[in-house]
């Protein structure tokens, strides 16, 4: 009998038992190789340790070993792990690469310990099979779950630190470096500055959050609202809810924490009362639905590069970075000041000449020449490769090769399609500049039909509010 060979893929989540760890996974599956007369090299051996199996993407070892298995010729004959669990918890992802190991590159999955039969009875052994193993992993979920919610109401430790915590022995510890900084937050919020403002002051001071990332308005409202700095926990029983981003809900639990506080009821309750003044005097603003405007998504800052967004009130224009406190120059602006700048740097440079072209990323759909249509296809082609890639389906190799051909015939189609003199394209983008400057001027039309007609000759306005100037790039004809 010739021999197999085989890969071994071994997988334990921080919540198996002995029996699955990967010394005892391994151990049967070469006793299962030898006994079965299969070869299986240590190379390809694929391990994933302390890694829950819902999702194939969060298993590292595991996308390895199916990048390696489309490779030609195939590496191995068959892969083999202690039980289909191993696999995939997940039905979906378990049909998928089952499939696509079966049929594109010829290797069958083995579970060495629920031996199955090659009959069609056995395609309904190992549904039912995978049924019950993802039952379990749902079940152990929900236990999981139970279980973090008795340890919270007893005041137990069930989530990360926040800022100005780091973890102990199962307790949150004061962090010597970050705790200042949050009692420092409090005392500037009470003494009238305002979240924007503390937000810009830590950034320039160099101060990252817990994640790493610079301070905005929100990250410095969480803490503010955070009663974990009391020496409490919270707690939502029925699982994180995205919309509820400051953690306002009324299912939302709150406990006596094992920690000691970082800053004073006191404190806590002064900025508290503060941050829901402040909020009162906003809330008729918030709640305007803001207003479609003709520069919608086109103007930039000159500082940050960050789009211009609709101030509190709808009549200005500010970086949104700067709103945020990440961006250190303002670039407030009206909107009816900007329109009209815009509308004036458009006709002076299409007058002048002074145009400056973007490059469009494909033809557009309309063109009636049929190799601009099959030119356009071929861009999304290249689109859906890399995401191919990226998403562990395709190998480096692979990706590499279909980039290659594809732009290979994109070269070829773009030679097919004649393109006009540079003289020429000007004098069509003068044509097509007037006649979009003279409806956007006129009050007929809305703001957003406006702002579709801008889009057709604009990529984007650059506006530098320290010059008080704008530049434009625009669309290149097709």
């Amino acid at each position: 009998m010739p021999i197999k060979t085989a890969a071994a893929y071994i997988r334990v989540s921080t919540d198996d038992q002995l029996e699955y760890s990967p010394d005892s996974q391994i151990k049967k599956i070469k006793e299962y190789a030898k006994h079965n007369n299969i070869h299986i090299s240590d190379e390809f051996i694929f391990l994933d340790e302390g890694i829950s199996g819902r999702k194939a993407e969060k298993r590292p070892a595991f996308m390895k070993m199916i990048a390696l298995a489309k490779t030609k010729p195939k590496p191995f004959d068959m892969i083999l792990v202690w039980k289909f669990s191993r696999f995939a918890r997940n039905r979906e992802d378990s049909i998928v690469y089952k499939s696509m190991l079966r049929k594109q590159c010829g290797i069958d999955v083995v579970s060495i310990s629920e031996q199955i039969g090659e009959d069609k009875t056995s395609i309904l052994i190992e549904a039912l099979l995978e049924a019950m193993d993802e039952y379990y992993s749902i079940n152990l979920a929900e236990e999981v779950k139970r279980g973090m919610n008795e340890k919270f109401s007893r005041g137990g430790v069930v989530s990360q630190p926040p800022f100005g915590y780091k973890m102990g022995d199962d307790v949150f510890v004061p962090n010597e470096e970050t705790a200042p900084i949050v009692k420092m937050i409090f005392e500037d919020y009470i003494s009238g500055m305002g979240v924007r403002k503390i937000a810009m002051k830590l950034n320039e001071m160099g101060i990252r959050s817990t994640k790493g990332n610079p301070f905005e308005n929100r990250t410095v409202e969480y803490i503010l609202t955070n009663p974990t700095y009391l020496g409490k926990l919270r707690r939502n029983p029925n699982g994180r809810d995205s919309t509820d981003r400051f953690h306002q809900s009324e299912d939302t639990v709150i406990v006596d924490g094992q920690h000691h506080p970082i800053i004073s009821e006191e404190l806590f309750k002064k900025a508290n009362d503060r941050l829901k003044e402040q909020k009162k005097k906003y809330v008729r603003h918030a709640q305007q639905k803001q207003a479609d405007f003709m520069l919608r998504g086109l103007c930039r800052c000159s500082e940050c590069g960050s789009t211009l967004v609709q101030a509190v009130k709808g009549k200005s224009l500010q970086c949104h970075k700067y709103s945020r406190g990440q961006c250190k120059t303002s670039h407030s602006v009206t909107i009816e000041k900007m329109n009209a700048a815009v509308i004036e740097k458009i006709k002076s440079d299409i007058t002048q000449s002074n145009i400056t072209f973007v490059a469009r990323k494909a033809p557009a759909t309309e063109v009636d020449n049929i190799n601009a249509v099959l030119l356009e296809k071929e861009y999304k082609k290249l689109e859906r490769v890399k995401e191919a890639f990226e998403a562990g389906i395709d190998t480096i190799e692979e990706y590499k090769m279909n980039k290659t051909r594809i732009q290979n015939r994109i070269a070829e189609l773009e030679t097919t399609i004649p393109q006009p003199s540079q003289e020429d394209m000007i004098e069509n983008f003068k044509d097509k500049a007037k006649l979009v400057i003279s409806k956007i001027s006129s009050d007929g039309f809305e703001e957003d039909d406006k702002n579709a007609m801008l889009r057709e000759i604009v990529s984007h306005i650059t506006f530098d509010r320290k010059k008080m100037t704008i530049q434009i790039a625009y669309l290149s004809p097709l």
